[in-house]
């Protein structure tokens, strides 16, 4: 995108709950990140300082404004709402516990491409530098999942991409919902998020509707983003791997089943739910 006129004005829509704990930090890095005209906060009903955060990020900025959910609608209905609220043509979702550099959306433009449109990613990266293996992603493998229920029925995704740091963009299937940014017409094109999602599955969702509308997904490999990885979620492992095992059925439903016998999908309806358990017990271990 060498184009000078072209407006490359970022919305940044982010979703809290419970995200006190970092969403000072983020909102401070997205305000002085560059290009960013708009940032929207879309609270889940948090119980904690969050919005008393915001609050004085809007006083201080016109461009921050939140949206105070009386309830928790979920993650993408709350991206949508967010979404709506900005008019710039780019959108960018990002979780609170990602933390921008002043250049990070600036790079990402100047990595998409004209055509197709391109949903974008980010190198995202823990404290210690690790690298996040669901930055790249491949669409799930729920055959996979049948072969491997039994062996190692709550472990590892198998999903993960290796990465190409030949390649300054390298496609993938799917790319992490903790950091987005697309066009406003590609995400308006696919009808953005699918509210039928509550938390866990909605970006690979995203990614698969991008693609079969004709769009890319990649990653900006060179582009490095801090993630601080599931601050808000870590206290509540039943209610978070409830909904992640419940996306995974959603997603499976829209895109599989319809071309699966009913063994198969019998199959794997107990093949998700029979990790449920075990993956709430690991998650719990985890804390």
């Amino acid at each position: 995108m060498s184009d000078s006129a072209v407006d490359t004005r970022v919305g940044a829509v982010i979703v809290t709950y419970q995200s006190a704990s970092t969403i000072d930090a983020c909102l401070t890095r997205l305000r002085e990140a560059e290009g960013v005209g708009a940032i929207r906060v879309v609270d889940n009903d948090s119980r904690d300082d969050t919005l008393d955060v915001v609050q004085r990020h809007a006083l201080a900025d016109p461009r921050v404004r939140f949206i105070a959910n009386p309830d928790n609608p979920g993650f993408s209905v709350a991206c949508n709402q967010g979404a709506r609220d900005v008019d710039a043509p780019w959108l960018a979702f990002v979780n609170p516990d990602c933390l921008v550099e002043p250049d990070t959306f600036t790079r990402m433009l100047a990595l998409a491409p004209d055509s197709p449109p391109t949903l974008l990613g980010a190198d995202l990266v823990d404290e210690s530098g690790r690298r996040d293996p669901a930055a790249r992603r491949r669409d799930p493998d729920f055959a996979g999942m049948l072969q491997g229920v039994l062996r190692n029925p709550a472990g590892k995704s198998q999903l993960a991409v290796t990465i190409d740091d030949a390649r300054s963009l390298q496609p993938v299937d799917a790319i992490s919902g903790a950091l987005m940014l697309l066009s406003r017409a590609l995400f308006e094109r696919i009808g953005g998020f699918d509210e039928g999602y509550r938390l866990h599955a909605e970006d690979l969702d995203l990614c698969r509707r991008v693609r079969a509308a004709g769009g890319a997904v990649a990653v900006a490999n060179a582009v490095r983003v801090l993630h601080m990885r599931g601050v808000s979620s870590r206290s509540r492992p039943v209610f978070v791997e409830w909904h992640k095992h419940r996306g995974l059925w959603r997603y499976f439903s829209r895109f599989e089943a319809p071309r699966r016998g009913a063994l198969v999908r019998a199959a794997v309806f107990l093949a998700i739910w029979l990790r449920f358990p075990l993956s709430v017990l690991r998650a719990a271990l985890k804390r």
